[in-house]
């Protein structure tokens, strides 16, 4: 037994220090193409952008399942992007509650004759919706059974989708005005075919909204959403923008993404019995090019295009992280081929190494680690002046890194007062000992519900939302007209 914990004792220091030369080469990298991104801002790339007649349409995506809380306002959001040609696509999946009626009442909708072609293959199509309004001409409805999964939803939007992108988010979600042409940007300005192009998400929680825009944003003041906002920052800003320096992009949100929809329909679409839709997805697309030898990049924009509502409670959090812990771990089951596989390149050499070292074995290694400080306890064999010097230099290091995100945040964006700034470093601070500690345990509680509950549904998220967001089922909501 001390022989085992003497060599894992090796194995911990080894990747402790391969951990910290990873992150800090993606703090480098995403500040370098932060500082590029930065100076670019300056130039005439956006007024290019609005007036060339030659900007690709975009369809944006988003499956509905029981969001009767705040499915108008967020369509209303939806509707009210800033964007020459787009059309907004809501797919009820089989919703129990009053989420389609809403709807139709809210945005004069009536049933309608549509070419529903089936690319990619869903549960049953049953009908479409459009508007008698010519304000709403933009907003299509589609009602189907329920699929079980977004991902089946998502594959029923992308079959009605009429333009050569499409971006998939959720209907919890609250778009930047400018989100689209954000996201265009990556597209219209490489010579490479962009693939899929990812932006940065924050929470909504406690922000203003009124008739689906962004009024102000405000720190969460319950205390998941507020380290998920600090979590988000650090994931998007250092991690995303790290990896879209080298071309290496893992993961494109499901939450807000953008799609080459040509590339996706070739790739087979979302899996519908896929736990995490959106890396599966990317992955595919990824292999698809390679295996075709076309060239690709997927891109990833700093900027805060997305506000989604985070979980308000621990109950919430937990349903949250096992679903992507269970996806986690499907991703290496169906694709374990591309790990450490020279032939899909940066892919399998760079990226799915990284995810499997890094995301996926770090909750295991440490639950051992927590296992064997506790025996080490019981038999009087730590070596207490080497455990927390080994200690303090990883908290040191964690807090590090998520300071320099907020480094970064305020560099690029500034939306919070010094007071806020100050709450997000002392939470940083209290990090590791609150909040880590319970996604590590959430991880592997997901791990073990793959393993042994392979039955899985798309459930309620429970959604709050705000005094703004709560719609009044007899009362009509107006929607801004596109611009």
């Amino acid at each position: 037994m001390d022989t085992i914990l003497y060599a894992y004792q090796y194995v911990i220091f080894f990747y402790a220090f391969s951990l910290v030369l990873v992150y800090t080469t993606l703090a480098i990298l995403a500040f370098h193409k932060l500082t590029q991104l930065m100076a670019k801002k300056s130039s005439e790339t956006e007024k290019i952008f609005r007036e060339s007649p030659f900007i690709p349409g975009i369809s944006i995506i988003a499956p509905a399942f029981n969001e009767e809380t705040s499915i108008i306002n967020n369509v209303i959001s939806m509707m009210t992007v800033n964007y020459p040609t787009v059309e907004v696509v809501i797919v009820n999946d089989g919703s129990k509650d009053d989420t389609l009626q809403l709807l139709i009442d809210n945005f004069e909708m009536v049933e309608t004759t549509y070419a529903y072609v089936e690319k990619i293959k869903t549960k049953p199509f049953k009908r479409i919706f459009k508007s008698t309004n010519p304000e709403y001409s933009r907003l299509i409805v589609v009602d189907k059974e329920n699929g079980g999964t977004k991902a089946d939803a998502s594959n029923a939007g992308v079959n009605v989708a009429k333009y050569p992108y499409f971006i998939c988010t959720d209907v919890d979600c609250v778009l930047d005005r400018e989100a689209l042409s954000k996201m265009i940007l990556p597209i219209i300005s490489t010579k490479t075919r962009v693939i899929a192009v990812g932006a940065t998400m924050r929470m909504v929680n406690s922000c203003k909204v009124e008739n689906g825009v962004m009024v102000e944003t405000r720190l969460p003041t319950r205390i998941f959403p507020l380290y998920q906002e600090i979590e988000y920052l650090r994931s998007y800003l250092i991690g995303k923008m790290g990896f879209s320096t080298i071309n290496a992009v893992h993961n494109v949100s499901g939450g807000l993404g953008l799609f080459d929809k040509e590339i996706a329909i070739s790739a087979g679409g979302y899996d519908p019995l896929s736990h995490a839709e959106d890396m599966d997805m990317t992955t595919r697309m990824i292999a698809y090019m390679i295996n075709y030898q076309k060239p690709y990049k997927i891109e990833q924009v700093p900027d805060t295009c997305c506000w989604t509502e985070g979980p308000p409670s621990f109950r919430v959090l937990n349903r949250q992280r096992t679903r992507w812990a269970r996806g986690l771990f499907q991703i290496f089951s169906i694709h374990r081929k591309y790990l450490f596989n020279r032939k899909f390149k940066k892919m399998g050499l760079i990226t799915f190494p990284y995810i499997f070292i890094y995301e996926f074995l770090a909750p295991i290694i440490e639950l051992i680690g927590y296992l064997a400080t506790i025996y080490l306890l019981l038999v009087g064999g730590i070596n207490w002046n080497t455990a927390f010097l080994m200690l303090f230099f990883v908290y040191i290091f964690g807090v590090s890194l998520s300071l320099t995100t907020l480094l970064y945040e305020r560099l690029l964006e500034h939306r919070f007062n010094n007071r806020e700034y100050l709450r997000l470093v002392l939470f940083c601070l209290l990090e590791p000992f609150i909040y880590h500690p319970l996604i590590v345990f959430f991880n592997i509680r997901g791990y073990i519900d793959y393993l042994t509950k392979r039955d899985f549904e798309w459930g309620t998220m429970t959604r709050q939302g705000s005094d703004e967001n709560k719609p009044n089922k007899f009362k009509q909501v107006e929607a801004q007209p596109l611009q």
